[in-house]
């Protein structure tokens, strides 16, 4: 096996480290801002150095002209980023519900770090994004990110152009279904916000002299907040569960 390792073809090595490197950068848990750069580069590093010896068989022959080369290496780098894009977008769905949470919860102007949208948001979504990223290492679904890396190379042959309109139907179909699961996920909060501010419209027309808008104000971020204690696990079950399901079919049986 050393052996093997030590008289590979460096070409073979860089063609697969451009294609998991790349995922490797995106991949939520893996790719985000506060994630060390050189811890994960050092990560990609070691999976490509691990699995290049299993996987040179079905890479191409280098190319003698540069231009070959490069167009088969963004070849690479664009498989790459389809595969690690994917699941980013499957568990914005929990920044979706996250959201969506937080305007009907009346708390969409507390503000926190996001570790998948990478950028302030409301609390509620940054927390929800929290949870979900801890749980994708605890439940150990980053193996599936990897494997499906790994088995990409059955789907997006290396040196075969891949075929951008049944990717971007794949990509427009994966964030539809992100939004609806999000919405979904949310629906218990939405169905509360109407029937508390349909109480409150009623509330105000029976007592117009009584400021009931700031009085009761507090009573629908408490309603949220004991909501969302309540629905957090099906929250994250249902979120992770659409993941998971995504990237199975990156995975060859």
């Amino acid at each position: 096996m050393i052996q093997e390792i030590l008289t590979l073809n460096i070409f073979a090595f860089i063609m697969v480290f451009a294609r998991v490197g790349t995922a490797l950068f995106i991949i939520p848990g893996f790719g985000g801002t506060k994630v060390n750069m050189r811890a994960r580069l050092s990560i990609a590093l070691a999976i490509a150095f691990l699995v290049t010896p299993a996987l040179a068989s079905q890479l191409p022959p280098m190319p003698g002209a540069p231009l070959n080369l490069m167009l088969l290496m963004m070849g690479e780098v664009v498989a790459g980023a389809i595969i690690g894009t994917v699941p980013l977008i499957l568990i914005a769905s929990v920044h979706t519900a996250g959201t969506i949470i937080s305007f009907v919860s009346a708390m969409a102007n507390a503000l926190a770090f996001d570790p998948i949208s990478q950028q302030q948001s409301a609390i509620v979504a940054g927390f929800l994004s929290s949870i979900a990223t801890l749980l994708l290492f605890v439940l150990e679904l980053h193996h599936l990110f990897i494997r499906a890396i790994l088995d990409s190379y059955t789907l997006f042959q290396p040196g075969v152009a891949i075929d951008f309109g049944d990717t971007l139907h794949l990509l427009a179909r994966h964030v539809a279904d992100s939004f609806k699961i999000g919405l979904q996920i949310a629906t218990p909060f939405v169905v509360m916000s109407i029937t508390y501010n349909l109480a409150l419209g009623i509330l105000t027309r029976l007592a117009p002299q009584v400021p009931s808008f700031f009085v009761i104000m507090p009573v629908q971020i408490g309603l949220g907040i004991v909501l969302l204690m309540i629905t957090v696990p099906g929250i994250m079950f249902v979120a992770l569960s659409n993941v998971e399901r995504g990237i199975t079919h990156f995975i060859v049986p």
